[in-house]
């Protein structure tokens, strides 16, 4: 899940705002603890971020943005963190290269828990003492923040041990997807219709301006694409069959000499698929996970479908919220470029940075998947990700 947004200005009470602070901060160390000092500091690939770095950038956010700006004498934990664990902030000044995040064996994991402890303590004391509306509003910005990172400690570390030749497990209690029923389908008029949030509570600022926009009638499939259901696309050839894929898909398949989803493997008839609970046999009815917006697509043209528009989906969210999986098992790729809605202007300065400058070569995708944080989710939720990304929790709703 991409981190470069940042918030529309909402006020929240300060004694609940302390409350959630320290339970989103002792989420993220939860996450950390069924892994070793060795498991945090490793990364797999350039788009992933050791578990390490993601508990220290979290941290630096809030003093960058908070301590640094509101803090009476204020004075950095450790200089060089500023550009250690500076992620794509140019307006604050110069960053480790991403590629090389795995490289930063130190600090050590006990000095970035350290930190965290030590920026703990400071922020809540500015918290005690009757802080401004703007203070408020930047610590929620970096609550919503460190939840998007701690999807991402989930969707990293299970690329990472999915490397590791004994194919070890995060944990045993670790999400796992609920079955889909048959498909079916649900029907939507259309129409004049309005997408954008509505101002009551938090978004971030690529959610807004609320606007309207006019839909064919459409219909949505009330279950996602099953793994039996996509075993029938591979059967049938969908991997080798260009017809079906849009032509930068094609080559990025063909180049790369793909077969089946990411973490899916197979041995004489049966398949297999790596989850955070370690290598499992291939679940038919759960959701089919993992796969790229070039996968999807492919799968859409196959089936006869297609995939929705994100104006789409967000409507029936919001006009049919019985509609069942939605939200927690599974972002759903949408045929939308990400692109700023009608209206859209990103703030000033270096808080600003990381919405309006990712609205170029990237797709939507809506809901929230097994690993989003519980309240993380909503109907007008942007997530986006390049076409080929696909070590994501991410699915297929169909739309015709």
């Amino acid at each position: 899940m991409n981190d470069g947004q940042h918030e529309v200005a909402t006020t929240s009470a300060p004694t609940s705002l302390l409350d959630r602070f320290n339970a989103v901060r002792a989420m993220s160390l939860a996450l950390a603890a069924p892994l070793s000092p060795e498991d945090c500091t490793a990364q797999s690939m350039p788009d992933a971020s050791p578990v390490k770095w993601h508990l220290a950038h979290a941290t630096w956010f809030f003093e960058t943005f908070i301590l640094e700006r509101f803090e009476p004498n204020f004075r950095p934990f450790d200089p060089a963190f500023r550009v250690l664990f500076n992620s794509y902030y140019n307006g604050i000044g110069a960053k480790h290269p991403r590629a090389q995040r795995g490289l930063i064996t130190r600090p050590s994991l006990d000095t970035v828990i350290a930190y965290r402890r030590n920026v703990d303590s400071r922020i809540t004391g500015l918290l005690e003492h009757d802080p401004p509306a703007e203070l408020n509003d930047l610590i929620e910005l970096g609550l919503n923040h460190e939840q998007q990172h701690q999807e991402l400690i989930l969707t990293d570390i299970k690329h990472l041990l999915s490397c590791n030749p004994t194919l070890p497990a995060y944990s045993a209690n670790a999400p796992v997807s609920a079955a889909q029923p048959a498909l079916s389908w649900r029907s939507f008029l259309g129409g004049v219709v309005e997408i954008g949030h509505d101002g009551h509570g938090f978004c971030f600022d690529n959610e807004t301006p609320r606007h309207r926009q006019f839909l064919e009638p459409f219909s949505l499939a009330e279950s996602l694409v099953t793994n039996s259901e996509y075993q029938s696309f591979i059967a049938s050839g969908g991997y080798t069959n260009p017809v079906h894929w849009l032509s930068d898909g094609w080559d990025w398949v063909s180049a790369h000499g793909l077969i089946h989803p990411l973490y899916w493997s197979r041995s004489g008839d049966s398949w297999a698929e790596f989850s955070l609970r370690g290598r499992r046999p291939l679940s038919p009815s759960a959701p089919v996970l993992h796969l790229s917006y070039y996968e999807a697509s492919a799968y859409a043209h196959w089936a006869g479908a297609r995939l929705p528009t994100e104006a789409e989906w967000e409507h029936a969210a919001v006009q049919a919220p019985d509609l069942p999986y939605l939200f927690g098992t599974a972002w759903q790729w949408t045929s939308s470029a990400y692109a700023p809605y009608p209206g859209f202007a990103a703030a000033s300065g270096a808080i600003g940075e990381y919405n309006g400058k990712f609205m170029v070569n990237q797709y939507v995708l809506r809901g929230s998947s097994l690993a989003t944080p519980e309240g993380h989710s909503r109907p007008t939720y942007r997530n986006f990700f390049p076409a080929n990304a696909r070590w994501q929790f991410t699915g297929i709703r169909l739309a015709r």
